[in-house]
């Protein structure tokens, strides 16, 4: 009777622990992702913020830790962190992006913007920007997305159906046809 209380009590602590463990997305840089598309083609997703932004902070805490916005980017996006006021030196576009302007003592500040983040017209923060399978970018999404509008242009983008419109009236019906499945 002992064994049985013990394997239960071991069953209910690992089934609680794991149950207790965040999903992560998988994050990974922008060169590492342009790398993984060479081996398997899939779109990417990069999520573009600062340190000092509190919509950035918002949308990684609420809405890239819901466990569906997790589930799917994980199964069908390569998912970047790009810091838009970073130091880091990127390899894209046949080009080498770096921020000229970086200051380290205002590393948790306001900073000098890097090269990518205006290469891709980033002009607020947060913006997710959508890139296909051969690294040419959709499109970019600017704003605070709460997980059930994030999974609108997840699976608009991923379906290519944004290929199909031409106007804002066609985006608007596809909008309005759109059934959320997250939970918020």
């Amino acid at each position: 009777m002992k064994k049985i209380s013990l394997i239960f009590v071991l069953a209910l602590l690992t089934s609680v622990s794991s149950f207790a463990q965040v999903q992560e997305i998988n994050w990974v840089t922008f060169e590492e992702a342009l790398e993984l598309q060479k081996k398997n083609p899939k779109k990417i997703m990069m999520d573009v913020y600062t340190n000092w932004c509190g919509p950035c902070k918002m949308l990684d805490k609420n809405t890239f830790h819901n466990k569906d916005v997790v589930a799917f980017v994980n199964k069908n996006y390569y998912a970047v962190k790009f810091d838009a006021e970073g130091n880091s030196t990127v390899n894209y576009d046949g080009k080498t992006f770096s921020n000229p302007n970086y200051k380290p003592e205002l590393k948790s500040r306001r900073n000098g913007v890097h090269d990518l983040t205006r290469y891709l017209k980033v002009s607020a923060y947060p913006t997710i920007v959508f890139f296909d399978v051969d690294a040419k970018v959709i499109s970019p999404i600017r704003g605070y997305q709460k997980p059930q509008q994030l999974e609108l242009y997840l699976k608009l983008f991923l379906g290519d159906d944004y290929k199909s419109m031409t106007t804002q009236e066609e985006f608007n019906t596809y909008y309005s046809a759109f059934k959320p499945e997250f939970q918020q």
